[in-house]
């Protein structure tokens, strides 16, 4: 899920359980024009060097905290603007305000994918 600084849904990709977000943060970073964005920001489960060459690719700075096991250290975080991560998990807390959504009623990934961008767009009406 990636939102903008107002905790906005702005794109999403529905994946296998098993399936790490790291793998398939790339593709979704991808689909966005980051000319404008200055930062991203993200949890230590994107820690991956390719996803932050990719997105410094694009002039952007990635706000990404290293892995407790990583060789090198978090010299290099704004620990003041790691905070606003809180915008993604609120996002999902709204998602989650829909019950088919929470209970994962469907059992197709398209018509589970079809009620999260319908869940998107009742958050997006109200702006």
């Amino acid at each position: 899920m990636i939102v903008d600084a107002h905790g906005n849904p702005i794109d999403f990709m529905i994946t296998d359980g098993t399936t790490h977000d790291v793998k398939v943060a790339p593709d979704l970073i991808s689909t966005l024009d980051l000319k404008e964005t200055k930062v991203v920001c993200a949890d230590k489960g994107y820690d991956s060097e390719p996803l932050r060459e990719q997105i410094r690719k694009t002039g952007t700075k990635a706000n990404i905290p290293k892995k407790t096991n990583s060789q090198s250290n978090n010299d290099h975080m704004d620990w003041y603007l790691y905070k606003i991560r809180h915008l993604v998990e609120n996002m999902f807390c709204r998602l989650k305000q829909f019950r088919g959504i929470a209970t994962r009623y469907d059992k197709l990934k398209r018509n589970y994918q079809s009620s999260v961008a319908l869940a998107c767009i009742f958050l997006w009406l109200p702006l």
